[in-house]
């Protein structure tokens, strides 16, 4: 997972991005309901909050709730002392949204390209989706695109960050993560409202997903717990590289001289070799791990692939600048926010390079 929404189709423990919410009420122009929408949907989500001190002082609220909600607070206070990220009532209220995701997001392309359709709003800069609080907006947007011509993608969103403009909520649609994913996710969207440098999503998601994924470590650490299992992070690596290739064929095709009608047929036999290829890699090497299966058998398009590499690209940079940190979040944090201040090439050569280990 930007003012509405990180790993959106892959893992809904990551599906999630920054809401644009504050800087599309300030743009005031265009689609009034469209903005409306917005500013209805998160008007609902904010009275929608309540203490999570509450909940777990009322003798009548549901144990299993109060259980998970007293976890995230362990996590919440864990994040503030011991990985320095902000220190807020951010994840210290709750709210039940009646509903499964928080927002949906569209996704859409031309129909042969993956350069994304994009939306750009003051502070949070633009962005590769558009987000509706209600499903139903969500898929008549995409169906209006798709009479265009369009590829489209509807993918729900279960959080989301206001990168600190608001009090953001631990939300129903979160608890249906396990324990180590929710404090991953509170650690990663509180990252957001550390750093986030407009217009560039692949550096605001990747270094977001380095504090989570180090925060998790430091976390496990801190309550004798074991390492996360490293097959299933294996396997989701192994299907992103599946994806990323896949993607990366795709542009080679479209920036070709062939005819449109050659593209087309291209484009499904590169759909059709994506599926096979992780089928084979499935059932030759994963043991019965088919968590992806309802993804790679839905329909497949441009805009399906979008998010795809976004959350991870730059990670190795983040661990590089980490270690040369000494290990010490607050000199982390100044280095990368010097990082980001650094003309998009400049920032990106820098990230490169530490990358490759200079």
């Amino acid at each position: 997972m930007l003012p509405i929404p990180s790993f959106v189709i892959l893992d809904r423990a990551r599906r999630r991005v920054v809401p644009l919410l504050l800087g599309l009420l300030l743009s005031g122009c265009a689609n009034l309901d469209y903005f409306s929408h917005l500013a209805v949907g998160q008007a609902r989500l904010l009275q929608a909050r309540e203490p999570v001190s509450a909940i777990l002082a009322d003798p009548g609220a549901d144990p299993q709730l109060q259980r998970r909600l007293a976890l995230a607070q362990q996590a919440r206070s864990f994040a503030s002392a011991e990985l320095g990220l902000p220190d807020n009532r951010s994840y210290r209220l709750y709210a039940d949204l009646q509903r499964p995701y928080v927002v949906w997001n569209v996704f859409a392309t031309a129909e042969l390209s993956l350069a994304p359709q994009t939306h750009c709003f003051p502070i949070a800069g633009c962005v590769a989706y558009r987000g509706y609080y209600q499903q139903g907006r969500a898929r008549g947007a995409a169906a209006l695109l798709r009479q265009e011509g369009l590829d489209t993608h509807v993918a729900g969103i279960e959080a989301y960050s206001t990168l600190g403009w608001f009090d953001d909520p631990i939300l129903n649609s979160m608890l249906r993560w396990d324990d180590e994913r929710l404090a991953a996710v509170i650690f990663h969207e509180l990252a957001h409202q550390q750093l986030y440098v407009p217009d560039d999503t692949a550096f605001n998601e990747s270094f977001a997903s380095f504090v989570e994924q180090q925060g998790l470590r430091q976390w496990l650490v801190s309550r004798g717990l074991p390492a996360q299992d490293g097959a299933g992070e294996r396997h989701k690596q192994q299907f992103i590289a599946l994806v990323l290739a896949s993607r990366a064929r795709l542009e080679q095709l479209y920036a070709s001289p062939r005819s449109d009608e050659e593209k087309r047929q291209g484009k499904a036999a590169e759909f059709a070799r994506l599926r096979s290829e992780y089928r084979q890699l499935r059932d030759s090497q994963w043991r019965g791990d088919r968590r992806f299966d309802a993804w790679i058998n839905a329909p497949l398009n441009n805009a399906k692939l979008l998010p795809f590499g976004l959350y991870d690209q730059w990670v190795p940079a983040f661990a590089a600048l980490f270690a040369q940190a000494g290990s010490d979040w607050s000199a982390f944090y100044a280095q990368a926010a010097e990082l980001g201040e650094l003309p998009a090439e400049q920032r990106h050569a820098r990230l490169n390079r530490l990358a490759a280990g200079d």
